[in-house]
């Protein structure tokens, strides 16, 4: 099997978030940071993204950690920070503050050894910013791309000529029916898959995923946790472990996409057992393999 560094785009973020079971300040968050710790336990992974001067250096320690390349990451002005909580209801987060920063004037700077990606994640982050990725890097092998309400909202058009020149394409069911403006997602990810991608998949929360491709489709089950803290960063969670498995097996066919999604799922289930990366950073791969044939368990018949 080949091994091959991921490049990720995303945020790298301090959050403040509180739930009915805790609460926490300034931790480390953003789409980069949760993709790129998931995505590590099965490929390398590269970074890029901004943080502030303010940012803290053991936040950069725990991802260079993991063995992620941070050199991608620019250093200047203020982080971006995102305040937040969720209610018993856990699928969905309730913004208080967003502050961009840094964000707002963020330009890609791509250092020269990581045009030669072969694997992309365009995590989510204004797909203007994805788009520049994609134009910096010569010939990636696979890229999949997630998003959010946001982007569909403010730059609808932006995130549909994205989308055209991705390979997988990654979303929630609440986003899918946005986008394309259905209630219906099987409609939606046909939609989806008319503008060009080989592969749609729609995340729905704690009840698992769906693939669709041109003639196959497929339902992944979500693990039923006894315990949930925070489900922050899980989406992004998902999306890395999922892109970081296929990197590793060097192929993205049906059945290996099948394997992906159950992993990255699973990634996604443990991030949400703690506040920000702090489960993740105990983790074992073992921990990974034993959930995964639970997975398997859980949908045979």
């Amino acid at each position: 099997m080949a091994t091959n560094e991921v490049l990720i785009v995303g945020t790298v973020a301090l959050d403040s978030v509180k739930t009915p079971f805790g609460h926490v300040q300034n931790a480390l968050g953003g789409s980069a940071s949760y993709a790129s710790t998931a995505c590590s336990f099965f490929s390398p992974a590269r970074i890029i993204s901004i943080v502030g001067e303010d940012f803290p250096p053991e936040h950069l320690a725990f991802l260079q950690s993991r063995g992620i390349d941070t050199s991608g990451i620019k250093k200047e002005g203020k982080t971006f920070h995102w305040e937040g909580f969720y209610e018993f209801d856990m699928n969905e987060a309730k913004t208080i503050r967003t502050e961009l920063n840094s964000l707002a004037t963020f330009a890609i700077g791509m250092p020269p050894s990581y045009r030669d990606a072969k694997y992309l994640f365009l995590a989510n982050i204004d797909p203007k910013l994805q788009m520049d990725v994609l134009d910096a890097v010569n010939a990636p092998h696979l890229v999949v791309m997630d998003t959010m309400n946001f982007w569909i909202s403010s730059r609808k058009r932006e995130l549909l000529e994205v989308i055209r020149r991705v390979d997988v394409l990654v979303l929630n069911d609440g986003e899918a029916r946005q986008l394309f403006g259905t209630v219906s997602l099987l409609k939606a990810a046909r939609q989806a898959l008319s503008l060009g991608p080989e592969a749609v998949i729609i995340k729905k929360g704690e009840h698992g995923a769906l693939l669709f491709t041109d003639d196959r489709h497929f339902s992944a089950p979500g693990y039923p946790l006894e315990e949930v803290k925070d489900p922050t960063g899980c989406g992004d969670c998902f999306g890395g472990g999922l892109v970081g498995y296929l990197a590793k097996e060097g192929k993205h066919d049906e059945k290996t996409l099948r394997k992906a999604i159950v992993y990255g799922s699973v990634l996604a289930s443990y991030n949400a057992e703690d506040f920000s990366l702090n489960r993740l950073r105990t983790l074992k791969s073992g921990d990974i393999e034993g959930r995964y044939r639970e997975m398997k368990d859980i949908r045979e018949f």
